[in-house]
């Protein structure tokens, strides 16, 4: 016997679920705020420096081999 697709919830009891969730946030403290930069910075910087080498490796190198 084959099971019946599940339905999606609507859209107004969607909308109640995040609104109950935003209610639970609280803005960071200035401290928290700080961290939270730095590390998305220390990750972007990662990810570009991670990039270039590729970059480097798939088109400077070539060239010197």
């Amino acid at each position: 016997m084959a099971k019946e697709p599940q339905s999606t919830p609507t859209i107004p009891l969607k909308l109640s679920e995040y609104t109950r969730i935003l209610k639970l946030t609280r803005k960071p403290t200035r401290e928290e705020f700080l961290m939270i930069a730095k590390v998305a910075g220390a990750g972007i910087l990662i990810i570009g420096f991670v990039g270039f080498i590729i970059y480097f490796f798939l088109t400077e190198v070539p060239k010197l081999i």
